[in-house]
């Protein structure tokens, strides 16, 4: 895909296929295509991998922060809790996940991985978080940072909630010492589309 400043100035060849899109129409575009190339490796995964692209997220956030709630979960990935419901059911089933009630408020149920989740909580080819790490590993940081702040402008625009101001457990820092959500521009969001 071309830059919307490439992409909008037609070449000769082009000039046939009508006038340039503008930044509003030209950026719409390649969201559009991103959300195709979300939906389309989502498909390939749970036929390669068995697992969805949300679920895949799933897999690895509580990975990252046993012990969550699904309203944590939901709010990491800028989803209603009910969104989450279904899949966590059938992780749950698939012998994934493991739900135990909370100590301190027996209402809530956390999350962990259970002995075959965790063996699948590793990177993986042909995942959508893979794609994401070669595309972005490409980028100068200053320009990562431009772009996760357009994308998180856009996700409020759309409704789709604030960032996380801590981490699951109250703090900001996951339990292997990496940023929590907060820390590192929520790339939560980059996947939050694959849910539907």
């Amino acid at each position: 895909m071309k830059p919307i400043d490439e992409a909008t100035e037609p070449s000769t060849a082009d000039k046939s296929k009508g006038p340039p899109l503008g930044e509003v129409l030209e950026f719409m575009r390649l969201l559009w295509a991103v959300d195709h190339g979300l939906q389309s490796t989502s498909k390939r995964m749970e036929a390669t991998l068995g697992l969805t692209g949300p679920q895949r997220l799933v897999l690895r956030l509580v990975g990252r922060f046993p012990g969550i709630t699904a309203g944590r979960l939901a709010h990491i990935m800028h989803v209603h809790p009910s969104t989450l419901t279904g899949v966590l059911k059938r992780m749950e089933k698939r012998g994934l996940l493991e739900r135990k009630s909370d100590p301190l408020d027996g209402r809530k149920a956390l999350f962990d991985l259970t002995e075959t989740g965790r063996a699948l909580d590793v990177p993986a080819e042909g995942t959508v978080e893979n794609a994401v790490q070669r595309a972005i590993s490409r980028m100068p940081r200053p320009r990562l940072q431009n772009a996760q702040e357009v994308l998180m402008a856009l996700a409020e625009e759309l409704g789709a909630g604030e960032p996380p101001a801590e981490g699951p457990q109250g703090n900001a820092s996951s339990r292997d010492g990496e940023p929590g959500p907060a820390e590192e521009g929520d790339a939560a969001t980059s996947q939050r589309t694959a849910s539907r």
